[in-house]
């Protein structure tokens, strides 16, 4: 039985959680911008998107792609799984299909319909205090030496 990562993400924060087995099953044979309850992902009343992932390799899953496994594209500047610099230039790139199978590692949810209780609650994740800078202590400076000659 695969185990995935899923990261979830709502408007500026994400979140990470490790499914077990029993709760990984619900997402096989899921496609990319398909719906998924989260009550499936152990999250009741939320409703999640599919927005992407990567496999065990870590390729990036595109929604395009079609199959089971992971083929050979051309992409160029601004699409899914690039750092090109220069616009025009295609390279070919490996990439995983929009099908979640048991290769996949990690797969990436967006918040579509919030439950009763906010993820900040059930994570348990709190703002970060500011950190204060620490002062900085003064130093004596060392004595001056003197040239006997």
């Amino acid at each position: 039985m695969p185990e995935f990562k899923i990261v979830i993400s709502e408007k500026g924060k994400s979140y990470s959680k490790t499914l077990t087995s029993g709760e990984s099953e619900s997402l096989l044979g899921k496609k990319i911008k398909d719906k998924v309850e989260g009550s499936h992902v152990g999250l009741k009343g939320y409703e999640f998107d599919i927005t992407g992932g990567s496999d065990k390799e870590g390729f990036p899953m595109r929604h395009d792609v079609e199959g089971l496994v992971r083929k050979k594209i051309f992409v160029s500047k601004g699409q899914t799984g690039t750092r090109l610099k220069i616009k025009g230039v295609r390279i070919r790139k490996a990439v995983a299909s929009n099908i979640i199978t048991n290769n996949i590692s990690q797969v990436n949810l967006k918040v579509v319909k919030t439950g009763q209780k906010a993820l900040d609650e059930i994570f348990g994740k709190t703002p970060k205090e500011e950190v204060k800078a620490e002062e900085k202590t003064e130093t004596q400076a060392a004595p001056k030496v003197e040239n006997k000659e």
